[in-house]
């Protein structure tokens, strides 16, 4: 007999108990276990630490300890294996970006669909990472363009034959990855996920979490989202 798959299991993080209801509502009902609730920040850190979850689904605007200091405590705990997913109002980007930052898989706003709450916990769990469509061109634009250029000094500039090229001109074909792992970092670069990769390259998606493993330790990213950005800068996408 087939061992049944034990569910994930998530921690609802909100200053309403409102919403709480309604999100353990949503995931009880795609068969996701709500192991707790909290109702800010540090208590999100504290009820992580001792339950342990999958996936923690946080608010940013909250009384105490906000979303984002909490999401930087609950991925700086080493011995935790939990994704943070935040779950917002506000389509803000100084939130966008300071989750990001603090080490947040996903960024979604609570005017989405239910369904997209269901995957993006399920993808968080799977170790991807996840963004509202509303932002994902705003990341790849903050973090793709090349960076200012330098002030103008006295000091002799290499010639146009020997000078390096900007980062919108770096050469598509990167080194150190083989043609494949390049193939799945272009789609990644297209914000797909593993099951639409496979599907694309008619391979397995336990071979497309393997190459995107290796692609992220090779270029030395965090996480799927500095992954699109590097895509993007090379000129893969």
């Amino acid at each position: 007999m087939t061992a049944t798959a034990a569910p994930l299991r998530v921690l609802l993080v909100d200053d309403h108990a409102v919403v709480r209801t309604g999100f353990r509502m949503i995931l009880e009902a795609a068969g996701i276990e709500v192991v707790g609730e909290a109702a800010n920040g540090a208590d999100a850190a504290a009820s992580a630490s001792a339950l342990r979850p999958d996936v923690v689904c946080m608010d940013v605007q909250m009384p105490g300890v906000d979303g984002i200091e909490g999401t930087r405590r609950i991925v700086a705990d080493e011995t935790l294996d939990t994704a943070v997913v935040i779950v917002t109002t506000f389509d803000r980007d100084d939130y966008l970006f300071r989750a990001l930052q603090a080490g947040a898989s996903g960024f979604l706003l609570k005017n989405a669909d239910p369904d997209d709450l269901v995957t993006a916990v399920r993808v968080a769990a799977a170790g991807d990472a996840l963004l509202a469509p509303e932002v994902t061109r705003r990341v790849i634009a903050r973090f793709a363009s090349p960076p200012p250029a330098e002030p103008e000094s006295s000091t002799p500039q290499p010639s146009p034959a020997t000078a390096p090229a900007s980062p919108s001109a770096a050469p598509a074909v990167i080194p150190d990855l083989t043609e494949r792992e390049r193939e799945v970092l272009a789609l990644v670069g297209q914000a797909l996920s593993n099951a639409e990769i496979a599907q694309r390259l008619y391979i397995g998606e336990a071979t497309v979490k393997t190459h995107v493993s290796n692609v992220l330790q090779k270029l030395g990213a965090r996480d799927r989202v500095a992954a699109v950005v590097y895509a993007h800068r090379h000129g893969l996408v």
